[in-house]
């Protein structure tokens, strides 16, 4: 195949997956429609299936792109050169701002909860692909308490679970929660301000939780 045609085959796969995930995150995978996911990729149905098979299998790769996503810009932080509490600090603030950038991807993952995690179980992949938050959580830990600064005995899997709570619940009750208790216009998801604010609470949270 000629450089050209790998490009525009290349591109073409992109923009389906691309449209794909913009579908997934707003229909879940029991509303989504091949169809749906060609026209969003201005392509056919048949270069969809072409290149993804099935609906089970776009879905299945979507899944595993988010995850990944988020699991290498965490890596990429480098808290390991910050001392421990700039390092937890640094790990609460980036993560409810990448949460509330990427809502598709946080409604990609409600939506593998509405299906009880199916296809997190079935896949080989994510769960080793995910324990390197844990290890992060946990290096941060180990040197705040050989510091004196942490607390001994903590699960990094608790404080992983109560920043993850902090910036998940954001975008996932974001409209329920506004318009119950939110006054005047109903603001942008990623609006600097409001996740600034969610910032500083979720900080001074997992700090309390933390500290000896």
């Amino acid at each position: 195949m000629p450089a050209t045609a790998q490009d525009d085959a290349r591109n073409l796969k992109e923009k389906i997956f691309t449209a794909a995930l913009g579908v997934f995150a707003e229909h879940g995978l029991a509303g989504a429609r091949m169809e749906q996911i060609a026209g969003e990729a201005q392509t056919t149905k048949r270069m969809v299936v072409y290149y993804f098979k099935t609906k089970d299998s776009l879905y299945q790769a979507v899944l595993q792109h988010v995850y990944t996503r988020i699991r290498e810009t965490e890596q990429q932080l480098g808290l390991e050169k910050l001392p421990p509490v700039e390092a937890l600090v640094a790990l609460v603030k980036w993560s409810v701002e990448y949460h509330a950038g990427h809502a598709d991807y946080m409604r990609i993952i409600c939506m593998e909860n509405m299906q009880r995690g199916k296809w997190l179980s079935a896949s080989a992949q994510l769960k080793p692909l995910n324990r390197s938050a844990l290890s992060i959580v946990e290096n941060i830990l180990q040197r705040g308490q050989q510091a004196a600064i942490f607390a001994s005995g903590l699960d990094p899997r608790d404080v992983h679970r109560l920043i993850s709570s902090f910036s998940f619940y954001q975008v996932s009750n974001f409209y329920s929660f506004n318009n119950l208790f939110g006054e005047g216009p109903l603001p942008e998801i990623d609006d600097p301000q409001l996740v600034k604010h969610n910032s500083e609470i979720a900080i001074k949270a997992v700090l309390r939780f933390v500290m000896a």
